[in-house]
């Protein structure tokens, strides 16, 4: 059985992103999903300075270490000002100085969601071009638009959303 890693890229409690992860990880058969909490590896803001004074965090290699043991990635990405949230960038620049190719080759789902309208399309943009550089075997994007509209009781309810991101899915051979 393979083993997905889902998380939101947001430190918000309540992530939208982090429920839109897990909705996901579990469209997949034959799999276990194990939840990361972007919170559980709050660190202070890499600096080169600190890495040299102190070494690489422990939490960064924590993190790391997930990402290694993990078969599949499946990551919603929140988007702050059109990019990654500072809590996601953080600590994917501290990951970065134990291997810039963070994502270790793992294959991946990226999603992306908001309130508004694009759902995250910027940030998704972003990712689906810059996360193969750092080892992600992107193997499918979706951005769910105006998530209170679209999201409710754990679930996408717009059938077409719904449709589009399970043709996504099933073409992904874990």
């Amino acid at each position: 059985m393979k083993k997905i890693l889902a998380f939101g890229g947001s430190s918000s409690r309540n992530s939208i992103n982090k429920q839109l992860a897990i909705y996901a990880a579990g469209l997949f058969e034959n799999a276990t999903v194990e939840i990361l909490d972007l919170n559980d590896y709050d660190m202070p803001v890499f600096s080169v300075d600190r890495e040299r004074e102190d070494g690489i965090h422990p939490l960064a290699k924590a993190f790391y270490a997930q990402i290694g043991q993990a078969d599949f990635i499946v990551l919603s990405l929140a988007e702050h000002n059109g990019a990654y949230s500072a809590a996601f960038k953080n600590i994917l620049d501290w990951a970065s100085r134990i291997d810039a190719k963070t994502f270790q080759q793992k294959p991946m789902l990226l999603l992306a969601t908001s309130p508004g309208a694009r759902g995250g399309a910027s940030v998704l943009d972003i990712a689906t071009k810059r996360f193969p550089f750092q080892g992600a075997e992107v193997k499918g994007s979706f951005s769910l638009p105006s998530f209170y509209d679209n999201f409710k009781d754990g679930k996408i309810v717009t059938p077409e959303l719904e449709q589009a991101l399970n043709q996504i899915v099933s073409n992904i051979t874990l």
